[in-house]
């Protein structure tokens, strides 16, 4: 018989509770194997066989919650976790503000870089792409309400629904090695694997905030694109580059995004209009260097791309990933948002998420778009060249006084 993997979780009982675990022999035998406890942090893996059947049992009844038959590497679930979505949703905006002004002092703690923007775009080898779409497809029944409580608010989980797919730690192994060969010809130079998240499934209304990653071990990143389903629009990935322009990215499935997550800025902030999204997330540092962001970049390492010159819109508003912004640089590449955004606070942030609460922005938006605009007007603007009037009337907001926070967090 061929040997996979087996993951068993359960939410039935209550936290405190568990259930009993039991391999059923040939000659209907109850086997015991363990206990199961409340929650995904809980699961219990073990390696199975094809053909083998498992039950999952309530102690105090003896009813068999979930029985089970091993037909291919699987994680099965018995009962069922509760919803998170909130009837405020906006009773949570204080954190979100706070969350983004913080967020943007993390990504301006990161000295080292690795690429000239930050990110860039590939593709997974069919092998490794046909794995995971095949474990997915597999497991998908068994997608579970990702579990937040405690972690933040870096998704909308009290808005929206966020499933989480378990994924088995050898199968995690196999994929990883692959990844981290792909993001090393990116940046360059030998890394080792700190960690492997997911697979997140997004639905409907499913918003992820801007935010940074752990600096110590989230130094070159891979988000990978498992599956979509039935989208009305293209749901992008959203990248600040080192000069803090915003990228809007379209995937399709089987499609990496390269980024530097801990020093670029990264979201969707755009709500998932319809069907639903499934992402995996494997995260690498610099060999034995846990203090690699507080460092220089050494000799070899390509500069930042900052001054890329004048830029244009030249495309249609909503032709994300089509070449839509053209710079006097042609190395800004096809994604700069068709809004010319670019960020200058955690305040900029906070109005691009109310920005695109209701969909991606059309037009300019923010700094970049409108030096553009007034450099095409400024031969025609009869005040443009008169001295300040009024109060404030530089326009600049004095900066705020954002204490750091703390965060743990997988994203």
């Amino acid at each position: 018989c061929e040997k996979v993997e087996s993951g068993f979780m359960q939410y039935y009982t209550d936290i405190d509770r568990h259930l009993d675990f039991y391999w059923i022999s040939h000659t209907g035998e109850r086997v015991h194997q363990g206990e199961i406890r409340y929650g995904e942090t809980n699961t219990m893996f073990i390696s199975s066989y094809l053909g083998h059947t498992f039950h999952i049992v309530d102690p105090t009844t003896d009813e068999v919650v979930r029985a089970h038959t091993v037909e291919f590497d699987h994680t099965i679930v018995a009962g069922k976790p509760p919803s998170l979505v909130e009837e405020n949703p906006r009773s949570r905006i204080p954190e979100v503000v706070s969350l983004l002004d913080n967020e943007w002092i993390r990504h301006k703690n990161v000295k080292r870089t690795f690429s000239p923007l930050g990110f860039a775009k590939g593709r997974l080898p069919d092998d490794i792409f046909a794995s995971m779409g095949a474990y997915y497809y597999n497991n998908a029944p068994e997608a579970i309400f990702e579990e937040w409580t405690g972690k933040g608010v870096f998704v909308n989980w009290w808005e929206s629904n966020i499933r989480f797919v378990q994924t088995p730690a050898g199968l995690k192994g196999v994929w990883q090695e692959a990844l981290r060969g792909m993001v090393e010809r990116w940046v360059g130079l030998d890394l080792e694997y700190t960690s492997l998240y997911g697979m997140r499934r997004y639905e409907d209304g499913a918003r992820l905030l801007m935010h940074v990653d752990r600096e110590a071990t989230h130094a070159a990143s891979l988000i990978v694109n498992v599956a979509q389903d039935a989208l009305e629009r293209p749901w992008t990935v959203e990248i600040h580059d080192h000069a803090d322009r915003l990228h809007e990215v379209v995937m399709a499935p089987g499609d990496v995004v390269y980024y530097e997550s801990a020093a670029c800025l990264h979201a969707r902030n755009t709500p998932l209009k319809g069907g639903n999204y499934i992402n995996l997330f494997a995260h690498y540092r610099p060999v034995g260097d846990p203090e690699w962001y507080k460092k220089e970049n050494p000799p070899g390492t390509p500069e930042p791309l900052l001054d890329v010159g004048k830029c244009q819109l030249v495309g249609e508003p909503d032709a994300m990933s089509q070449g839509a912004v053209v710079c006097e640089d042609p190395r800004i590449g096809p994604h700069l948002s068709p809004t010319m955004f670019t960020a200058t606070s955690g305040k900029d942030l906070y109005e691009w998420w109310e920005a695109t609460a209701e969909g991606p922005p059309i037009g300019p938006v923010g700094m970049m778009a409108n030096a553009a605009a007034l450099e095409e007007t400024m031969d025609t603007c009869e005040d443009c060249n008169k001295g300040p009037v009024g109060e404030n009337s530089s326009g600049v907001a004095p900066p705020s006084q954002v204490a750091a926070i703390d965060y743990i967090t997988e994203l």
